[in-house]
């Protein structure tokens, strides 16, 4: 396992160095200008801009900068933003913990939601049950986070004034009343991704299983007498999750590029509306930062979902 890992480790950092190489170049040939605001302003002298133009070595050539963006990102320095006027890994680690925590609590919804829903659905083909999962499923993945996200605003927060639809991040009460606060002002944004992701799923999960029901092991399993639900939970869930975990591991750049919706939907303070306004004002230190962190991950939920593979099936060898 270890050789394994460190083996992937390995192929992970060309991995990184070309997608870096690629958005930097893309953000580097993109119209605008971080500092194309003073230029035009006269209150500003013309040295000023390009003195800081100087500092920030947005006059060199791209293979340059490129360079030293490489240099000091290997070194901890991921830049200074131009906008919020501070270290963009300090405003990173500001705004990463609430997204991780909304995303990863609506993975935990979608997969609490998609693993019940489609084996049992999988087990009653046909059934009034699985008829009414596949309707809910197919609305479910159809509608946008946008316009679900506005429809949970306008039912419980406007018209029965049951939750907050702005987060707030400067939640003024402590102890139990601050996770009160948290918990309400989470609920919808966990729900609208949690749910649409679950929808999906439960297709892919409903499929897996009746695929894997048909084969002759779990035939067998039935001769020898065990019961159903040891049949189901021992010879069809386990290796039905196989596809399932490669889908949630590719999934998750789309679930992340949700969650930008959605944070501005309901105005959370995370890295998705930090990338949105760092692209509206040119901040781009902070759009390439936000964009390799997600890269980051990307390849990280991948390793994760190889490492689940042998668990879930003790054939695969990791060589």
């Amino acid at each position: 396992m270890s050789r394994y890992l460190l083996r992937r480790l390995v192929i992970a950092v060309p991995s990184l160095f070309g997608i870096s190489l690629v958005l930097f170049l893309i953000l580097a040939l993109a119209p605008g200008d971080p500092f194309g605001e003073l230029a035009t302003n006269p209150n500003v002298p013309p040295e000023v801009g390009a003195a800081l133009r100087a500092k920030f070595g947005l006059d060199d050539p791209i293979w340059l900068r490129y360079l030293h963006w490489l240099v000091a990102m290997l070194q901890g320095d991921w830049g200074f933003s131009f906008v919020s006027r501070m270290d963009v890994d300090t405003l990173i680690l500001q705004r990463l913990p609430v997204t991780l925590f909304i995303v990863g609590s609506s993975q935990v919804l979608a997969l609490l939601v998609a693993l019940p829903v489609g084996v049992y659905a999988a087990t009653r083909p046909y059934s009034l049950f699985d008829q009414i999962g596949n309707a809910l499923a197919f609305i479910g993945f159809s509608l946008p986070t946008f316009f679900t996200g506005i429809l949970l605003i306008l039912l419980f927060s406007i018209y029965l004034d049951w939750l907050p639809f702005v987060f707030r991040a400067d939640i003024a009460a402590t102890g139990w009343r601050w996770f009160w606060e948290e918990f309400r002002q989470s609920i919808m944004p966990i729900t609208v991704l949690g749910l649409a992701q679950g929808a999906s799923w439960t297709r892919y999960v409903r499929s897996s299983v009746l695929d894997m029901i048909r084969l002759d092991h779990v035939t067998t399993a039935r001769a020898k007498g065990l019961v159903e639900s040891a049949v189901i939970l021992k010879h069809v869930v386990r290796n039905a999750l196989i596809p399932v975990v490669t889908l949630v591991a590719l999934t998750m750049p789309a679930v992340f590029g949700g969650a930008i919706v959605t944070e501005q939907i309901f105005r959370i303070p995370g890295i998705g509306s930090l990338l949105i306004g760092s692209i509206l004002a040119n901040d781009t230190p902070v759009i390439m930062a936000v964009t390799f962190v997600f890269a980051c991950l990307v390849i990280l939920f991948n390793l994760l979902a190889d490492i689940l593979y042998g668990w879930l099936d003790p054939r695969i060898a990791y060589r």
